[in-house]
């Protein structure tokens, strides 16, 4: 970025900002594809922590997600925990809140 004797800090906030929200939403989806991947298709490694009692806490995951994962990985449903689960629509589209447009989840009570 090319600096001019006009810049301040309230010019760069908003160029700040708008660069912590990218990295945010890239990492946020990044770690739910790691989620699923781990939920879905485990590597030899996560099922043999899993058979030495590991429990895996899955975070914001929808509910679709888990209902596949209860159809494909039944056998694994005890080294599985589900917190913040995303409620979503007969097409698998996300719930919103109408007010806030917040993704529609459980509330887990903790």
């Amino acid at each position: 970025m090319k600096r001019t004797k006009h810049m301040n800090i309230h010019t760069l906030l908003p160029v700040l900002a708008g660069t912590a929200l990218l990295a945010a939403v890239s990492t946020a989806g990044a770690a739910d594809a790691w989620q699923e991947r781990l939920l879905l298709d485990p590597p030899q490694g996560q099922l043999d922590a899993e058979a030495r009692g590991r429990i895996m806490i899955y975070d914001g995951l929808t509910d679709a997600q888990i209902a596949q994962a209860m159809d494909e990985q039944f056998e694994r449903i005890e080294s599985m925990m589900f917190v913040r689960t995303i409620h979503t629509d007969e097409r698998g589209e996300v719930l919103r809140d109408a007010e806030t447009g917040e993704a529609q989840a459980e509330d887990d009570g903790c």
